[in-house]
């Protein structure tokens, strides 16, 4: 296996990148929900906190991974995929971007428009300011359920090309 990417495949860089950010959703979306139904305690704080490094650590990756991307160019889609699907494609794979930084950026905006700090690489607090923690709050939720539905898409098309169409597209990222 080769670490950059091929004019078919992706190359393990890419492979990690993507399984990465992957398991680290598979995390954090379903205890992003199990966080909102805690009441205010030590264990929330603990789980929170968990939350908030998680997704710190997948805005970083989503950046370094969105960098490669810029050095090492995507493998070309198979000739027998029609062109809208690839557009479909490409489409999806830009909305799952800037929605991964929509959760991210709104999740942190919403903490320190909270007054709370938060550790980047450094100390960052801002000057509480609940109306607009609310406003990133609520984009937020929204970005966390586009998110949902864009990965759903994601797999769904997965799915249709190994049973419909009898091919495996998954191979090229495994």
């Amino acid at each position: 296996m080769q670490l950059t990417n091929s004019i078919s495949e992706y190359g393990l860089v890419s492979k990690l990148f993507h399984w990465l950010t992957f398991v680290a959703l598979l995390i954090q979306i379903p205890m992003g929900f199990y966080l909102v139904d805690l009441d205010y305690s030590d264990y929330r704080i603990f789980i929170e906190d968990i939350h908030v490094t998680l997704g710190l650590s997948i805005f970083y990756l989503v950046l370094f991974r969105l960098l490669y991307k810029f050095i090492n160019p995507t493998p070309a889609l198979p000739p027998a995929i029609f062109s809208g699907q690839k557009i479909i494609a490409k489409l999806n794979h830009f909305a799952l971007y800037i929605t991964l930084l929509s959760v991210t950026i709104s999740g942190t905006l919403k903490k320190l428009f909270n007054g709370e700090s938060l550790n980047f690489l450094f100390k960052i607090k801002l000057k509480s300011d609940f109306d607009k923690a609310d406003f990133f709050y609520d984009i937020h939720i929204y970005s966390n359920y586009t998110l949902i539905a864009l990965i759903s898409l994601h797999v769904f098309a997965v799915i249709i090309h190994r049973v419909l169409f009898k091919e495996n597209i998954l191979k090229r990222i495994t």
